[in-house]
């Protein structure tokens, strides 16, 4: 059976592993759509009932193939999708509560849906002091057009001042073995604020499987490309000691996939694994994580193998680094 998780203080029971649809459009290669209904489906039958997706995905159209999946099962889905990022080069993140309502709309539109279980400013706009805009997040949550209110990739200081206005059922940040900033500070805020840690590329963008991904067969518009966690001098070193890992997970009769899952999960009580996916037997491989029971042994050895700060380069391109906010 999946596990449950919280989501938020007062929020409803969701499968500790979630599913993220940002693959399905093509962030790292072109996506099915017949694969991406089978995948959903074989999501829900295994107990991981929250779907997450955003306006940018696609430009909208993970949403529109979530609404084909949605209807008629609308009430078997905790659903979350995200506002903020403009893809615009002279603005490229907007939270101006104008802005945010217009996305808001338009996404409930694309999703054949009413309201949203969770809605995420995708990233803080410095521009906008954060009580203004989970003010505006609040009167969503009024109008119903919301059950709840997240933040993605801010920082521990972002979020109290956030939880001073309104309650914060979520944050999300990259976590995971080779990315583990979270951990000096951002999974103690969300305890305290009593927030859901929702811990996306819990998979290291794909280097905590059986079958890590080669750079050189990137498809052009994979965003891994300007990582530089994946560049020519990075990736061998990441590769030697991600390969132990996966040995590890072999001679003990685990895949990587669900050891990596396991260990994320065992950080705390309020973190969810949200591996995305275009495929129903990644998600059943990824599932297996949340009932793998992990010993004293295995995360001594796991610490052993990948301790904090292992990895090699950093996780974004000075490009791709502009949204989210430092700390530490």
């Amino acid at each position: 059976m999946m596990q449950k998780r919280q989501l938020g203080r007062d929020g409803p029971q969701i499968g500790a592993v979630a599913l993220g649809t940002m693959n399905f459009v093509g962030a790292y290669a072109p996506g099915d759509p017949d694969e991406a209904m089978r995948c959903m489906a074989r999501c829900v039958d295994l107990g991981m009932n929250h779907f997450d997706t955003s306006n940018v995905y696609g430009m909208g159209r993970s949403e529109e193939l979530l609404s084909r999946f949605l209807a008629g099962r609308r009430d078997q889905v905790v659903l979350a999708s995200k506002a903020g990022i403009t893809r615009q080069s002279d603005r490229p993140f907007n939270n101006e509560p104008a802005y945010l309502a217009q996305c808001l709309d338009e996404s409930l539109q694309r999703l054949k849906v009413d309201h949203l279980d969770l809605y995420y400013i995708h990233r803080r706009d410095p521009s906008v002091p954060v009580e203004d805009v989970i003010g505006q997040m609040a009167r969503f949550r009024e109008q119903g057009k919301i059950r709840a209110i997240g933040l993605s990739e801010v920082s521990p200081a972002t979020l109290d001042r956030a939880a001073a206005v309104a309650p914060i059922a979520a944050v999300q940040s990259e976590y995971s073995l080779w990315t583990r900033l979270p951990e000096l500070g951002m999974v103690q805020a969300c305890a305290r604020h009593g927030a859901a840690l929702v811990a996306f590329s819990a998979l290291g963008r794909g280097m905590l499987t059986k079958t890590p991904p080669d750079p050189a067969a990137f498809d052009k518009g994979d965003l891994r490309r300007t990582m530089p966690r994946f560049d020519a001098v990075n990736y061998p070193r990441n590769l030697a000691r991600i390969s132990l890992f996966v040995d590890y997970a072999r001679e003990t009769g685990r895949s990587p996939e669900a050891l990596a899952i396991a260990w994320l999960l065992s950080r705390a009580p309020h973190v969810i694994a949200l591996p995305g996916s275009r495929s129903a037997a990644h998600m059943e491989a990824n599932a297996r994580g949340a009932v793998l029971e992990l010993t004293a042994t295995d995360l001594t050895e796991i610490e052993r193998i990948l301790p904090a700060g292992f990895a090699h380069g950093a996780r974004y391109s000075p490009e791709q680094a502009r949204g989210p906010e430092d700390y530490c």
